[in-house]
C-alpha cells in the first residue's frame, strides 16, 4: 500500500474515491463543504430528500458529482457536532471502506482528517485511517476451493492535512499502521485456519519462516523432548492427550544492542477440546481460535520488524492441542511445573495457564525489562467485560498503566483489573502447591492470580483476550486483537511516537 498527503481542494483531486463527513442535522464538513460548493448543492440536495444521513456507520456513495474530479464521493456520517471523537471517526471510515469493498477503486483520499477529532492529531488520524479501511478489506477464503472472490484492488490511501507541516507526522502515522496492520493480517489469518491445519508445528513453520526473511530476528523451535529435559511437566501435562506434536516457539529481534528486551507469551493452544474435562458441542469450532493469543504476539513480531523498531524483542509461544484420549491428564492429577512448584489439575480445560506458567518461568533466562502474556484465557473475562475491552492484570502499576494507555491511544481499549492474596487463596490445594482453578467467582482473576506465582521479581502483566480475540456469528472471525494495543506499547517504550 502507498501513502500521501495532500492541501488541495478536496474537489480538484482527481483520485477514485474520495471520503467526506455530514453531521447529524445536516452540518458539513469540511471537505463535504467543499464538493457541495463545487457541485452546486449536490450534498445539501440529498440530504434534505433523506438520500444522505449524518448517522455514525451510515455512508452514501455517489458516482459522477458534477464539479468534482475524483470519480465515487463517499459521504459518512459523523453523528453529532461537537462529540466526533476517534471510536465516531473510526466508525465513519469503516462504513466508507465497506461502501468501497466492491468497487474497482484503487485509490482513496480521506477528508476527515480535515475534521476537529477529539485527542487525535494528524499521527493518530493517519493511523486509525489506515488501519479501519485494511481492516474492513481483510478477507479470509484461503480454504475456498473454485473460483476465489477479488481482494479490493485498492492500493493507495490520502490524507488530507490542513497545513503543510503535517504531512510529516501524517506519513509517520500511516507508515506505522501499515505495520501494525501487516502483523494484524498475520494473526487474523493463523487464528482463521482450521485446527488441522494450523497445528503447533504450523506455528512453528510460521515462525521461522518470519526469521528467514529478516536479519535481526532469530527464531528456535523446542521440541517435547527438550520440554521434558527443562522440566516442563504443567505444559506437557496439556498435550499428553494428542497425537500432535508440543512445539515451544521463541522469536528474538535485536534492535537495540544490549538493551534488556520486553518479552511477549502468547498462549497457543491449536484446539481446544477442554481435554477430559470435555467442552459442550455447540460452537466448539470456535476453540480454533484459542491460539489467538500465540498469534497475536507473532503477529506484533512482524509488526515490530516491518516497523524495524529500535527495541529488543522476545516472544514466547507454547504451542499445543488439548485433546482427550486414554493418555489424557486427568483430573485430579498432579503434575510439577518448570519452576518446581506442583499444580493439582481440577480441571482439565483451564489448560492454558498450565501452559503459560512454564512459559514465563522459561522467560526468566532472558531477563525481561518486561514481561507480558496474551491468552484467551477465561469465559469469566467475557462475563466481566464483554467483547469490547481485554482484561488487564500485573504486579507493576507503572506497567498496567502503560498498556491502558497504550490500548487508548490505539483504539485497542483494555481495563484494569485487580490481583490480590484474597483471590490467591482461592487456590489452595490440600495435595499440591496450588489448584489450576480457584471456584466460580472472580474466575478470570483467578487465573490471573495463578500466573502470578510464577512471575515474582519481573515486571509482568497480563492479558486475557478471550472477549475480543474473534467474533462469532455472521461475522465469526479472528480480530487481530491485541496487535494494536502491543505494538503501540513497544512504539511507545522505543520512543518512536512523534
Amino acid at each position: 500500500m502507498k501513502y500521501f498527503t495532500t492541501t488541495s481542494k478536496v474537489s480538484r483531486r482527481a483520485v477514485d474515491c474520495v471520503i467526506v463527513g455530514v453531521y447529524d442535522g445536516g452540518k458539513l464538513g469540511i471537505g463535504a463543504m467543499d464538493i457541495d460548493a463545487a457541485s452546486k448543492g449536490v450534498i445539501r440536495n440529498l440530504i434534505k430528500s433523506g438520500d444522505i444521513s449524518g448517522k455514525p456507520g451510515k455512508c452514501t456513495m455517489l458516482r459522477a458529482v458534477p464539479g468534482v474530479r475524483a470519480a465515487r464521493v463517499a459521504v459518512a456520517g459523523l453523528g453529532k457536532t461537537g462529540k466526533f471523537d476517534a471510536a465516531q471517526f473510526r466508525k465513519a471510515i469503516s462504513a466508507a471502506a465497506s461502501a468501497l469493498a466492491d468497487t474497482k477503486a484503487k485509490q482513496v483520499l480521506n477528508c476527515l482528517t480535515l475534521e476537529p477529532v477529539a485527542d487525535c492529531d494528524p499521527y493518530y488520524l493517519a493511523r486509525h485511517t489506515v488501519e479501519c479501511v485494511a481492516t474492513t478489506l481483510y478477507r479470509f477464503n484461503q480454504m475456498k476451493s473454485g473460483r476465489k472472490k477479488t481482494r479490493s484492488p485498492l492500493n493507495s490511501i490520502g490524507l488530507a492535512i490542513a497545513k503543510p507541516g503535517d504531512a510529516r507526522k501524517a506519513m509517520r502515522g500511516a507508515e506505522h499502521a501499515g505495520g501494525i496492520i501487516a502483523g494484524m493480517s498475520l494473526a487474523r489469518d493463523l487464528g482463521n485456519l482450521p485446527s488441522n491445519v494450523c497445528t503447533p508445528a504450523y506455528l512453528a513453520r510460521t515462525a521461522k519462516k518470519m526469521a528467514s526473511s529478516n536479519g535481526k530476528l532469530t527464531t528456535r523451535i523446542l521440541n517435547e523432548a527438550e520440554m521434558k529435559r527443562l522440566g516442563m511437566g504443567s505444559l506437557l501435562s496439556v498435550t499428553a492427550g494428542s497425537v500432535e506434536p508440543a512445539k515451544l516457539i521463541v522469536m528474538q529481534y535485536k534492535g537495540a544492542g544490549r538493551d534488556k528486551p520486553v518479552v511477549l507469551v502468547g498462549k497457543g493452544v491449536t484446539f481446544d477440546t477442554g481435554g477430559i474435562s470435555l467442552k459442550p458441542g455447540p460452537e466448539m469450532d470456535e476453540m480454533k481460535f484459542d491460539m489467538c493469543g500465540a498469534a497475536s504476539v507473532i503477529g506484533t513480531m512482524l509488526a515490530v520488524c516491518k516497523i524495524k523498531l529500535p527495541i529488543n524483542l522476545t516472544v514466547v509461544v507454547p504451542a499445543v492441542e488439548n485433546m482427550p484420549s486414554a493418555t489424557a491428564t486427568k483430573p485430579g492429577d498432579i503434575v510439577t511445573s518448570m519452576s518446581g512448584k506442583t499444580i493439582e489439575v481440577l480441571n482439565t480445560d483451564a489448560e492454558g495457564r498450565l501452559i503459560l506458567c512454564d512459559a514465563l518461568t522459561y522467560a526468566r533466562r532472558f531477563k525481561p525489562a518486561a514481561i507480558i502474556d496474551v491468552a484467551t484465557l477465561t469465559g469469566a473475562c467475557i462475563v466481566a467485560l464483554g467483547h469490547h475491552r481485554s482484561a488487564i492484570m500485573a504486579n507493576d502499576d507503572d506497567l498496567r498503566d502503560e498498556l491502558f494507555a497504550a490500548g487508548n491511544r490505539s483504539a485497542d481499549i483494555g481495563w484494569p483489573m485487580p490481583l490480590g492474596e484474597q483471590y490467591e487463596d482461592q487456590l489452595q490445594s490440600n495435595f499440591a502447591d496450588m489448584a489450576n482453578i480457584g471456584g466460580p467467582g472472580g474466575g478470570s482473576i483467578t487465573a490471573g492470580c495463578f500466573l502470578g506465582k510464577f512471575t515474582h521479581g519481573m515486571h509482568w502483566a497480563h492479558l486475557d483476550i478471550a472477549g475480543v480475540a474473534w467474533k462469532s456469528g455472521s461475522e465469526k472471525g479472528a480480530s487481530g486483537r491485541p496487535v494494536p494495543m502491543l505494538t503501540e506499547f513497544l512504539l511507545s517504550r522505543a520512543g518512536a511516537l512523534p
